[in-house]
C-alpha cells in the first residue's frame, strides 16, 4: 500500500474494519474531487474481490451492463449476459463472493448514487443483498462510496426501510486542512512557504485532485495562473460540471451559490429567496441542506440568535473564485493573476478568502489559544443598532466566562494597528457587550499572516496574536 498523506482518522476506521471478525456495511462521502475513491483504492491496495463504478446520466441498463463487464473480469465464470435487473446483479455477486478464496472479501461500489436510477428498484435489491446474505457474511466488507452526500445520508445511513442502521461505519471524508496540504504538496516535491500556501489554499481549498496540478518551481501566483486562468486550466471550466455532476436541476444550486458570493457576510434565507427567485418553501430547504451537506455552504446561528435567524455562507474556496475572477473574465495565458494582485477586487476577495481559511481551520485557532480542552461554541454576530454595520465574524463563547473575539486579516507583511483602527476595534466590542448584555469578559484575539506590529495602539488591546504557523498545527 502506497503512503496516503493526512487521513489518520480515516485510515484508523478502515483498518478497524479490514480487522473485524465481522461483516462490515462502510459508506464514505464527501465532495466531488476530494480523494474518496483514492483512499479506499489505496487503503486496500486495490485488492477487490469486486469493484464497480456507477456512471453519469445513463439509465439502468447502461448501469447493468458495466456490472456485466466488472463481474466478468473478477471471475473465471464468465456471464453469459448482462443481468436483467438489480436482484439478479446482486445474487451474481453473492455467489462470486462465496466462491472467492480471498480471506478478506472487500467488495468495492463505488458512485453508489448515479447506479440509483429511476424505477432501477436498486435500494431494494442492495437492502434485499445485505440483509439475506451479507450482514451474516463474516468475511465481507461492503465499502460504498458516493459524491452526493445528500443521497448518501437520505437514501442510505438515514435510511427508514430495510436499510435502517445496516451501515457499520461512516466516513465523511473532508478537504484536506493546511497542515495536510503542506504535506501533501511536499511529496509531489513541491517546496513553498506557508504565505504561498496559503494564496494557494484559498483558491483552491483542501481538494487533493485540484492541489495535484500543482508543478514543482511554481510560485502560487504561477500556479493560479495555469490552473485557472490558462486555456486548458483545470478549474477554468470545472465550475459548472462540479454541480451538475452532484445535483439534479443543478441551475437551482448555483443561482443559490452566484448570490451567496455576493456578500461575503453571508445572507439570511428570506435575503436568499429575494435574490434568486426560488420559492420559499420545502424544495428551497432541500436545496440549502443538500448544499450544506456537500461541504460548498455553511450554516451560521448568530449569537444569541434563534435559527431562523441563520446566516448562509459560501465557504467553497473555488466557488467563492470563480464567481470573483474566473467567471466572465477574458484573461487568459501568463501574468493574468499578476495583473489583477493590485485590483481593489483583489484586495477585497483575499480579506474574505483568508477569513473563511480561517473559519475552516478553528480547531487549530482553539489550540494555539490553548483552549482545546474548553467546550466553546462558535459563532458570528451583527450589530442591530450601529449605522456603520458592525459585526464580528467569529467570536469563540467559552464554558471558562470568557468571550474569544477574533480579528482575522491577511497582509503581506506584519499588520499594522492604526489609531483609527484601535478606535474602530473598541468601538466593536462595546456595541457588542452593550447589544448582547454579556458578562463575560471580552479577549481580542488577532489572526494575521506575519503578527501585528508591536506599537501603543495594540499594546493593551490585543490579548492573543496568532499567525500563519499556528493554521498549520
Amino acid at each position: 500500500m502506497k503512503t496516503l498523506i493526512g487521513r489518520e482518522v480515516e485510515q484508523t476506521i478502515l483498518k478497524k474494519v479490514s480487522e473485524s471478525p465481522h461483516s462490515e456495511f462502510v459508506a464514505v462521502y464527501g465532495r466531488r474531487r476530494v480523494g474518496k475513491t483514492f483512499l479506499v483504492k489505496q487503503f486496500f491496495d486495490q485488492k477487490f474481490v469486486f469493484y464497480l463504478t456507477g456512471t453519469a446520466n445513463v439509465g439502468m441498463t447502461y448501469q447493468l451492463a458495466n456490472f456485466y463487464t466488472a463481474y466478468n473480469q473478477y471471475t473465471k465464470v464468465p456471464l453469459s449476459h448482462a443481468p436483467n435487473n438489480w436482484f439478479e446483479a446482486f445474487e451474481a455477486l453473492r455467489h462470486l463472493i462465496e466462491q472467492s478464496a480471498a480471506p478478506q472479501k472487500v467488495v468495492f461500489l463505488d458512485e453508489l448514487p448515479w447506479l440509483d436510477t429511476p424505477k432501477s428498484n436498486f435500494i431494494a435489491a442492495l437492502e434485499y443483498f445485505w440483509n439475506s446474505f451479507g450482514a451474516s457474511h463474516a468475511p465481507l466488507k461492503l465499502i460504498v462510496c458516493g459524491s452526493a452526500a445528500s443521497w448518501m445520508l437520505n437514501e442510505l445511513i438515514k435510511n427508514k426501510g430495510g436499510l435502517h442502521n445496516r451501515v457499520t461505519k461512516r466516513i465523511s471524508l473532508k478537504p484536506f486542512t493546511l497542515k495536510e496540504t503542506e504535506a501533501f504538496l511536499a511529496a509531489k516535491n513541491v517546496v513553498l512557504e506557508r504565505y504561498q500556501i496559503v494564496q494557494i489554499y484559498a483558491v483552491m481549498g483542501g481538494i487533493p485532485y485540484y492541489l495535484n496540478e500543482i508543478d514543482t518551481g511554481q510560485s502560487a501566483a504561477q500556479v493560479i495562473d495555469n490552473v485557472c486562468f490558462s486555456e486548458n486550466g483545470l478549474l477554468r471550466e470545472e465550475y459548472h460540471q462540479l454541480y451538475h455532476s452532484l445535483f439534479q436541476k443543478a441551475e437551482r444550486h448555483t443561482a443559490i451559490v452566484e448570490a451567496l458570493s455576493s456578500k461575503a457576510q453571508g445572507l439570511t434565507r428570506e435575503e436568499l429567496v429575494s435574490k434568486t427567485k426560488i420559492a420559499n418553501g420545502g424544495t428551497f430547504t432541500k436545496l440549502l441542506d443538500e448544499l450544506e451537506i456537500s461541504g460548498f455552504i455553511k450554516k451560521y446561528t448568530p449569537f444569541q440568535k434563534k435559527s431562523k435567524n441563520s446566516l448562509y455562507q459560501l465557504t467553497d474556496p473555488y466557488s467563492l473564485f470563480y464567481h470573483k475572477f474566473i467567471k466572465n473574465s477574458k484573461a487568459t495565458g501568463s501574468n493574468s493573476w499578476l495583473n489583477l494582485l493590485d485590483s481593489s477586487t483583489y484586495r477585497a476577495w483575499s480579506g474574505y478568502a483568508f477569513e473563511s481559511v480561517c473559519l475552516s481551520h478553528i480547531d487549530s485557532i482553539k489550540k494555539a489559544l490553548g483552549i482545546s480542552g474548553i467546550y466553546t461554541e462558535e459563532s458570528s454576530w451583527r450589530s442591530q443598532t450601529s449605522d456603520n454595520g458592525t459585526q464580528i465574524d467569529l467570536l469563540i463563547d467559552r464554558k471558562d466566562g470568557i468571550i474569544t473575539i477574533c480579528e482575522m486579516k491577511f497582509s503581506n507583511q506584519e499588520y499594522e494597528i492604526t489609531k483609527e483602527y484601535a478606535a474602530k476595534l473598541r468601538n466593536k466590542m462595546n456595541t457588542f457587550k452593550t447589544e448582547s448584555n454579556t458578562r463575560k469578559t471580552l479577549f481580542l484575539a488577532m489572526v494575521t499572516t506575519f503578527g501585528v506590529k508591536p506599537n501603543q495602539y495594540a499594546l493593551g488591546l490585543v490579548q492573543h496574536q496568532l499567525v500563519l504557523d499556528d493554521l498549520f498545527a
